[in-house]
C-alpha cells in the first residue's frame, strides 16, 4: 500500500471501482468470473489492517504480522476460502477473525523468505505505515477482538463511503461531495460553513441541508453495507448498533469517525 494512501477509516482519494456493496466484492473474490482478481485485491485492501492490527494486539511483531497477513489472503485465494460464502446469521467479521485465529495457530513462526518471493500477493503492506496506524490506536487496554471489531466497523464506514462518492460522481455532484464530505464525521469549525457556500456558490444555509441530506444518504449507504451481509433484515437495527459500539470504543482520539458524527 502506498505512504499517501489514506488508512481504512479515511476516504482519501482512492477511484470508487464497485459501486455495489462490499459484499457484493466478497461474492465475486469468491467466484470464477473476470472481476475476481480485482474484487479480491479490493477486499485485501479494505480489510488487511483490522487482521494486522488483530495479530499485532496478540503480540506479533510488525514483520511477522504483516507476514502472518498477507500469507492469509495468499491461503484464502489459493484455497478458495470464499468461494460460495453465503449470507450468515452471524455477522462475516466474526467467520474471518475466527479463520485467522485458525491461520495463526498453525502458521506461528514459520519462515517466511520463501513465501514473499513466491508468487503475487493479494495485497502489499506498507509496514511503515502500518505500525504508524497502529501506533495511534488509542487504548492499550483493548482486546484483540476489540481492537479488530472497531477497525472493522470503520472498514465497513469507508465503504459506505466510497459507495457515497461513487454516486454523487455518477449524478454530477462531485464537487458537493469533494466540498461537503469532511462534516460527514464532524461538525464545521467557525467560518468553514461559508467557505465552502463561496467555493459553491451557494448560501450558508443551503450548505447547512445539503450537510444534512448528505449524512442522510452516507447512513443508508452504511445500512445497505451491513444488510447486504444478513440472512435476516431484522437483525440490521441490532447490528447498526453494534458497529457504532464499536466504533466508539476509540472515542475519536485516534482521529476515528464517531457514532454521533456519522448518525448512524
Amino acid at each position: 500500500m502506498a505512504r499517501d494512501e489514506a488508512p481504512p477509516d479515511f476516504l482519501g482519494n482512492r477511484s470508487a471501482r464497485f459501486g455495489t456493496t462490499m459484499w457484493t466484492v466478497i461474492r465475486q473474490a469468491g467466484g470464477a468470473g473476470p472481476q475476481r482478481d480485482e474484487a479480491m485485491e479490493m477486499f485485501c485492501r479494505t480489510y488487511w489492517y483490522p487482521l494486522y492490527a488483530f495479530a499485532r494486539r496478540r503480540g506479533q511483531s510488525a514483520e511477522d504480522a504483516c507476514d502472518l497477513v498477507q500469507e492469509f489472503f495468499m491461503r484464502m485465494l489459493e484455497n478458495g476460502w470464499l468461494n460460495g460464502v453465503e449470507r450468515r446469521e452471524t455477522r462475516f467479521s466474526t467467520l474471518l477473525l475466527t479463520i485467522f485465529q485458525r491461520h495463526l495457530t498453525s502458521e506461528h513462526r514459520r519462515a517466511t523468505a520463501e513465501k514473499r518471493g513466491g508468487g503475487q500477493m493479494p495485497v502489499s503492506i506498507d509496514l511503515a505505515q502500518a505500525e504508524e496506524w497502529f501506533g495511534a490506536e488509542p487504548c492499550c487496554a483493548e482486546s484483540p477482538e476489540q481492537i479488530f471489531e472497531r477497525r472493522w466497523a470503520l472498514a465497513v464506514l469507508e465503504a459506505g463511503l466510497i459507495r457515497l462518492r461513487d454516486d454523487c460522481q455518477a449524478a454530477g455532484r462531485a464537487r458537493l461531495f469533494e466540498a461537503l464530505s469532511p462534516f460527514l464525521s464532524r461538525e464545521p469549525g467557525v467560518g468553514e460553513y461559508e467557505a465552502a457556500a463561496g467555493t459553491l456558490g451557494l448560501n450558508r444555509k443551503a450548505v447547512a441541508v445539503a450537510v444534512y441530506r448528505l449524512r442522510g444518504e452516507f447512513r443508508e449507504m452504511v445500512r445497505e453495507e451491513v444488510a447486504a451481509g444478513l440472512q435476516d433484515p431484522a437483525r440490521v437495527d441490532e447490528e447498526m448498533r453494534h458497529l457504532a459500539a464499536a466504533i466508539r470504543q476509540g472515542d475519536g482520539r485516534d482521529g476515528t469517525p464517531r457514532p454521533s458524527d456519522f448518525s448512524i
